[in-house]
């Protein structure tokens, strides 16, 4: 096995405690010290994908991961991506290709294929690069699947990599967390363990000095740091608990915002399509998942789905389908993007039975478009001229697809001229006879700086211009900032390059 690169794994005490973003303030903190680095985790759950540019799939996380470490994506970083369709039913993106749609029950029996695949990819990144920082999934310490385990400690053993545990004090029972899972651990799983790493601290860091006193006591191992919780950061979560967080917390705009409205459905995907709205001043987004929560936006967006059927059922069955129907009768604006684009139209077929036993299902009916589902996935970075769109007629916009569905559209307002680096000329979306009803296949769309303003300036917005991706760049600067900052970092180099 060749291994050049020195390795760091980040596991954690449970989901959503921070890892991914711990995983890319070290990834940017490297990287500006001109190290070679890059982020891999061999098991991904999330319906929020990045493409690469040959077109693979991988995690968000690991795509936001490669871009700290200002490096291009690549599927070695997440060998296998989890795409949940139904509470047991997942499709599994293996080396960033569609593999095999699996039960949960029967998902443990490929682990021997899979295996082989993570620690290839691992393998390879090692010789690629100085220094790669591992992220694990969930919890080591989830004793009913540890048989099964290809991405916390098996990964950690097998690379001989030395663990940082890391707790989240927000959410309360810190010492719990982390002693309790450490404690969990097999003995020699234990002993790669080399510290522990608090995030999301409020208050005064002076109070909590007995406690780090305790944890390094009773866990044998030094607190590397206390991360501070971090607000306004401008960078894309990992899954959907930030979606229904969101919508559980939603609150009314004042008068003086522009109020959007995002369908937050059940299989919601790529939902970081909206991050560039939500931050801008003057705009307030909230997640919708009830009637009583619809009230009067200024405009409503169907984001994409990783199950168009399952969700369009979801609409009809709240009542959300009728008041999307409504309010566009009545002069709404409604933007529909991927999956909620094929819902927006008059019917998707599904001959094949790709999401459902049903042959063909009614669409909202606000677009002139037909969709038919097929076996084959488009996965491509992309580059479009817009047709059809206010002053923005031949501007060029960026963004990805990632979808099933092959649409037939009598109006589109985009072309498409490059995928994955090669002149095409495809064209897409579908746009309504009063301009309001729109939809297309591209994720990414509101990431484009002027024809987000334009947009926005169309609903009554008067905020000032903003750049997308400086404040991206910030956001992973000002996040480098405060990770570096609170991490005693001569401590972690010795982890890392005395292992």
């Amino acid at each position: 096995m060749v291994t050049t690169a020195k390795v760091l794994m980040i596991q954690g005490s449970s989901s959503s405690v921070g890892k991914s973003l711990l995983v890319t303030a070290l990834c940017r903190i490297y990287a500006r010290r001109g190290i070679r680095v890059a982020p891999f985790k061999a098991q991904n759950m999330s319906n929020n994908a990045a493409v690469c540019a040959d077109g693979s799939e991988i995690g968000r996380a690991q795509a936001l991961q490669a871009a700290a470490a200002r490096i291009e994506p690549a599927a070695d970083m997440n060998p296998v991506l989890i795409k949940p369709e139904a509470d047991s039913r997942s499709q599994i993106i293996l080396m960033g290709r569609p593999w095999q749609t699996l039960e949960a029950k029967t998902y443990y029996e490929k682990k021997t294929i899979l295996w082989g695949h993570v620690t290839q990819s691992l393998d390879r990144l090692r010789a690629a690069y100085d220094l790669v920082f591992i992220e694990g999934a969930g919890s080591p310490a989830e004793l009913n699947l540890k048989r099964g385990d290809i991405v916390n400690m098996a990964v950690a053993c097998y690379a001989h990599s030395p663990v940082l545990l890391v707790g989240d004090i927000d959410r309360g029972g810190i010492f719990a967390q982390l002693l309790g899972t450490l404690w969990l651990l097999e003995p020699e799983e234990r002993a790669l363990v080399r510290g522990f790493l608090i995030n999301k601290f409020r208050g005064d860091l002076s109070l909590f000095e007995e406690g780090i006193q305790i944890l390094e006591q009773k866990g044998k191992g030094p607190v590397l740091g206390v991360i501070p919780y971090l607000r306004g950061l401008s960078l894309p979560d990992e899954d959907a608990v930030s979606v229904e967080a969101a919508s559980r917390a939603a609150q009314p705009a004042s008068p003086s915002q522009t109020d959007i409205a995002i369908l937050a459905l059940p299989r919601i995907a790529n939902f970081d399509d909206f991050d560039a709205l939500r931050v801008e001043p003057g705009v307030h987004v909230r997640h919708v998942d009830s009637v009583s929560q619809f009230g009067k936006p200024h405009a409503i967006i169907i984001p994409g789905t990783k199950s168009t059927i399952a969700d369009l059922d979801w609409l009809r069955q709240t009542g959300l389908a009728d008041s999307i129907i409504d309010f566009a009768m009545n002069g709404g604006v409604v933007v529909g993007i991927c999956g909620g684009y094929q819902m927006l139209g008059q019917a998707i077929h599904d001959p094949i039975h790709v999401e459902s036993q049903n042959d063909s299902i009614q669409g909202l009916g606000l677009l002139p478009i037909v969709t038919t589902f097929a076996q084959q996935k488009a996965t491509y970075q992309v580059c479009a001229r817009i047709l059809n769109f206010e002053s923005q007629a031949g501007e060029m916009i960026e963004g990805y697809e990632i979808h099933l569905g092959r649409t037939q559209s009598q109006n589109p307002w985009l072309e498409i001229v490059s995928r994955n680096g090669e002149q095409v000329r495809v064209p897409d979306g579908s746009v309504s006879s009063n301009g309001k009803i729109r939809g297309c296949y591209l994720h990414g769309l509101f990431h484009n700086d002027s024809f987000r303003q334009v947009w926005l300036k169309n609903l009554g917005w008067q905020g000032e211009a903003a750049s997308q991706s400086a404040r991206f760049q910030e956001s992973l600067e000002k996040l480098a900032d405060a990770v570096e900052g609170a991490l005693n970092m001569d401590l972690l180099e010795k982890i890392i390059w005395e292992n």
